[in-house]
Parts: C-alpha cells; structure tokens; sequence
C-alpha cells in the first residue's frame, strides 16, 4: 500500500506543469519536437529495481486504486471458465444457491457482505467458492471462502449474529420445551432442529437459504457413514473401531430419542413426524454438526455449540491460528447487549488465496472420522497404540496349576492402577516425534520388579522420573513392541501403499473412500516405523540396550492373554479424545 505522502506525490508529479509522467516505464526519457517549451516536455522517471523499485510501486498504485465492484466474482469465473469449469455458470445451482444466502444474511442478519464501500463499512474481504481442492492430493473440498483482495493479519473476516445460528436454545424454542428439555445434550437438540428445517418445513423454513448450501452426506464422506467394503481398506487401523462404535451409538441415540417405544415420535407426533425422522436423515444432520458445527467460549452464558452460517463454509488448515469465536455486539464502550460470532485473519492472505481456521490440533483418525478427509502434512497426527499388560498374578498361577512367570507385585500393581482410574489394556496416541509422557509414565509402573522397590510401596515412586535402567529399558522396549505389534495388523506394508498410489490411473478407479483410506493407512505406517526408529535410538543413546539388563515380568505387549478376553479395552483412544469433545456418543 501507499502511503498518503507517496500518493501525494504521485499526484504532484502526475499534474504538474512539466506534463504527464510514467513513473514505470524503463524507456530513456522522451523530448517531445516542442522541447523548447518546458510545458510542453514529458519526462520519464526511471527507478532502481529491488526494495521500494518498480515493481514494488507499481504494486502498491494498482492496490491503491480500488477494486471495481463484482470485479472478483467476474475474475475468479473467467478462470474457472478457462479451466472448463464454469460452463453455463449461470444455471450452476451452487452459484445460485451461494448468492441467496449472501442475501438472506444481508436482510436477515444485517451483515454487510459487499465488495464495495459503504458509509461505515469496508469491502468485505471474502467471497464464497463453489469448489475448492487440497493442493497436495487434488480431492474436492467443497465449497471454500476466498480472499477478495488481500488481507493483513489481524484484520475482521467476518461476524455473524448469534440469532442466525442453530444453537439448543434455537432447537428448544422450535420444538417447545416441552418436548426439548433443558437438559437434553447440545447435539441431539440441533440434530433435530437440522431435520425439522430442511425435511419437514422445507421451503417454509427461515433458515432456507443456509440449509440449501449445506452438502449431502456423500459430499462428506466421514468414516461412519462408509460401506462395509469401504471400511475394509483400512483394515489394521484404529480408526475401524471407533467408526464401529460411533455407529452403533448414533443407532442407539436415535432409537432412544426419536424412534423408540415412547420417544419424541411418539409422543409428539405432529412436531417429529416419523416420515421425515428417519434414521438416514438422522445421520445426515449429524454428519453436518460433526463437520461443521463450532464451540462458540466467549458467551455471556459460558459456552455453546453452534451451527453458524457463512463461517462453516470456511476450510481447515492444521497451520492455521484463527478460530471462530464469540462476542458481545457494540463497541469498546457502549453495548448493545446481543451477541455475535467473529473471526480474524491470523495471517495475511493474498488475493484469490483459500482462507483457512483451525477445527482444532486433530489427528488425522479425528478427521477421517468426522470430517471425512486426512490431510498429508498434519503436525497433530498420531496413531493409537495399544499397550496391555496384565501382571500374572498368584491366582492366575492357581487356575492353570504352574507358577512360572508369577509377578510379586501384580496384586499392587493392578490395585494401583484400577485407583488411578486406569485399566491393564490401554491406547496411547502415538505421535512423529514423541510419545505421552502418560505412556512411559504406565509402563514405568508395570514393569518395576522388587530390585526397583527393595521393600516400598509401589505409590512412593515418581513415575515421571527414571526408576532405574532397567526398569527404563524395559518399558521402552515394551513401547518398542506395541508399536511393532501394531504395524504387523495391517495387511499391506508401507511400501505396497506407495506403489497403489503411485499408479494414478488405477487409484483414480478407486473411489473417494478408498483414495482416503489408502493414503490414510499408509500415512498411520509411516507414522509408526519413525516412532520405532526414534524410540531404538533413545535406548541406544541411553545405553538401555545392555544384555545384563533384566526386564520384569506379565509384560503381553497389546495382546490380551488367552482366556482373558474380559480384559479387553473399553474404549480407544480416540473414543476417549471424542468424549472430551462433549460428544452425545458415549462411546463405552
């Protein structure tokens, strides 16, 4: 941008007496056949290149000069038409769509979304894509939000009135508190606000306009809605069990809510008629609040869940720091005592350039499950890795006639660890670089043997510290072969995924679920060979891989020893990250 004084000047020189200059051009200046007259003269400044050079002034001019109104919108079609991708763009239904909820958050909510100024108001910065793709993998994203011009960091993208959002207390008073108690779980609420709008009131609905560019379930893709052939190209993943139970739960809430004997449509039939609750419109609604309702934690009221018009059109980037949040409308000063959602730019973004937000440090298992996508460069992946280790005990030893392997501290061990809240078979999420410190910290306490105690009690020991080196040593190795252990579940090696991608024209017969499970599962495997040669070099560093060093006992390393399936974990890791997330599914 320009600075008023370098504007000033520019408009100095562009009308002073010595005629018109071009400040850009490279040509040596030019005398025209009046040369005698200095009015008459025009003069051609040159500037050096680099910083503050040509280029650099040109740019900042163009910027300085505005934007003509609907330019951006007849730009981005240009390309897409060059790209034939716009063809008949003015019958595409998703433009036409994009264009009445613009609207309706103009007359509805008030928000001013041109790309013009207005008395008060600047251009809003945004427009709304009908497609967009990942840039690593080329696989649609759905519609996007693109920067109109460019955007410094920090500036306002974007505020949208509470009262144009699902939230529960929208869902109650469409439904009554009679039939929605307050009580009743955020999710479930605005899952059936989500039915009532599109399925029932249909084109009745004030929420019309928003409800008609929300995608349909096959536009999203997360794993709980896949076939069963589809969720078998992730065999070997821990994604599989936490897609099973998400869909056994979503069963068992609906039936509970709506469907069962004495639910919802029973005994409001004219409010939840059976003919729009289904099941499949059930999961529907909850593939939209999984992909895209946000927590909205600066509210008057403490926190809520939102389904926010125009901001869920916004994309998410693991490197992105912006996030959607709430606020008291107003100013600094005065407030007027409504509330909005609001959003900053957490970088600069240049024109044309996708905007992002952060959904969170997710795993790419968190994203496949609710979002439907992974992404090929996510800092926050992680795999789960089971480690289960069930001390042999006294009476273990008793049931099958042999003392072999007895622990002496398996009693303590496991009295110590039911009092923690744990079990003997847990998943740890795995990460690139590092392990949870709640991982080594377990494996420290099973694995320590009387030499450890010499006589106290398993509680006196700071399990965040080494307890001696071979206690260390084998608890490392025992993460070692858990990780080991699950790489072996998977069918395919590493490699062999590699080469199916590699062969474009066969993996592009494969269909989207499966693209995603493939570069899903061999990203889970390359995430669990570093994890293995990271840990092997620590224990060499450490000098824990010493022969003399003796491991303790009862160690199964992720398997559950046999006759005692009632070992089994309750829930995965993942399970236990959707649980914090206040999903309605518990998934026990």
């Amino acid at each position: 941008m320009f600075s008023s004084s370098a504007l000033l000047a520019l408009l100095v020189l562009g009308s002073s007496q010595y005629g018109a200059v071009d400040a850009f051009s490279t040509a040596k200046p030019v005398v025209s056949s009046s040369s005698l007259s200095p009015a008459r003269t025009t003069t051609t400044l040159r500037m050096a290149g680099g910083e503050g050079g040509e280029s650099e002034w040109a740019k900042a001019l163009k910027d300085s000069e505005g934007v003509a109104p609907g330019s951006f919108e007849k730009e981005m079609q240009a390309k897409m038409s060059g790209l034939g991708g716009l063809k008949g763009a003015s019958a595409n239904p998703k433009l036409s769509a994009n264009a009445n909820l613009i609207k309706w958050l103009e007359e509805e909510g008030d928000i001013y979304l041109a790309d013009e100024s207005s008395w008060g108001e600047a251009p809003h910065p945004m427009a709304i894509s009908t497609e967009t793709v990942d840039e690593l993998t080329n696989e649609s994203s759905g519609r996007g939000l693109l920067a109109r011009r460019s955007v410094n960091d920090g500036d306002e993208l974007l505020k949208i009135p509470l009262d144009l959002c699902f939230t529960k207390k929208s869902a109650r008073k469409a439904f009554g508190k009679d039939a929605l108690d307050r009580d009743i779980n955020e999710y479930l609420a605005i899952a059936c606000q989500l039915i009532r709008e599109k399925y029932v009131l249909g084109e009745k609905s004030r929420w019309k306009p928003y409800i008609d560019v929300l995608p349909e379930v096959d536009e999203v893709n997360p794993t709980f809605t896949w076939s069963d052939e589809d969720l078998g190209f992730l065999e070997g993943s821990p994604v599989i069990a936490a897609t099973q139970s998400m869909q056994m739960k979503l069963k068992n809430e609906y039936e509970a809510l709506l469907a069962g004997e004495g639910a919802l449509c029973d005994q409001f039939p004219d409010r939840f008629p059976r003919e729009h609750f289904t099941y499949e419109n059930w999961v529907w609604a909850f593939t939209m609040l999984f992909s895209r309702a946000i927590r909205l934690r600066n509210l008057r009221q403490g926190e809520t869940l939102a389904m926010v018009p125009y901001a869920d059109l916004i994309n998410h980037s693991s490197f992105s720091g912006a996030y959607v949040d709430a606020r008291e409308t107003g100013d600094w000063l005065f407030k007027t005592g409504g509330e909005e959602v609001i959003l900053y730019a957490d970088r600069g973004y240049r024109k044309m350039e996708q905007v992002y937000i952060s959904y969170g440090p997710k795993s790419n298992a968190d994203l496949l499950l609710l979002y439907g996508f992974a992404l090929e460069r996510n800092p926050f992946n992680s795999v789960d890795v089971t480690v289960s280790i069930k001390p042999r005990t006294k009476a273990d030893a008793e049931k099958d006639g042999s003392d072999a392997d007895i622990d002496p501290l398996a009693e303590e061990k496991i009295a110590f660890v039911e009092e923690a809240g744990r079990k003997t078979v847990v998943d740890f999420p795995c990460y690139a670089d590092r392990y949870p410190t709640e991982m080594i910290e377990y494996l420290r306490l099973m694995q320590m043997t009387p030499e450890d105690t010499r006589g106290r009690p398993l509680a006196d020991f700071d399990y965040s510290r080494t307890i001696s080196a071979a206690n260390e040593a084998a608890a490392l190795s025992s993460v070692v072969d858990a990780v080991k252990r699950q790489l072996s579940r998977y069918p395919t090696t590493e490699e062999e995924d590699a080469t199916i991608i590699k062969d474009k024209g066969l993996f592009r017969l494969l269909n989207y679920e499966q693209r995603m499970a493939i570069r899903h599962r061999r990203n889970e495997k390359r995430l669990l060979k570093r994890t293995i040669a990271a840990l092997e070099k620590q224990i060499r560093r450490k000098g824990l891989d010493a022969e003399d060093l003796q491991r303790a006992g009862g160690s199964t390393l992720g398997e559950v020893l046999p006759g005692d399936e009632k070992y089994v974990k309750q829930k995965t890791a993942l399970e236990d990250r959707l649980e914090k997330m206040g999903l309605p599914v518990d998934l026990r």
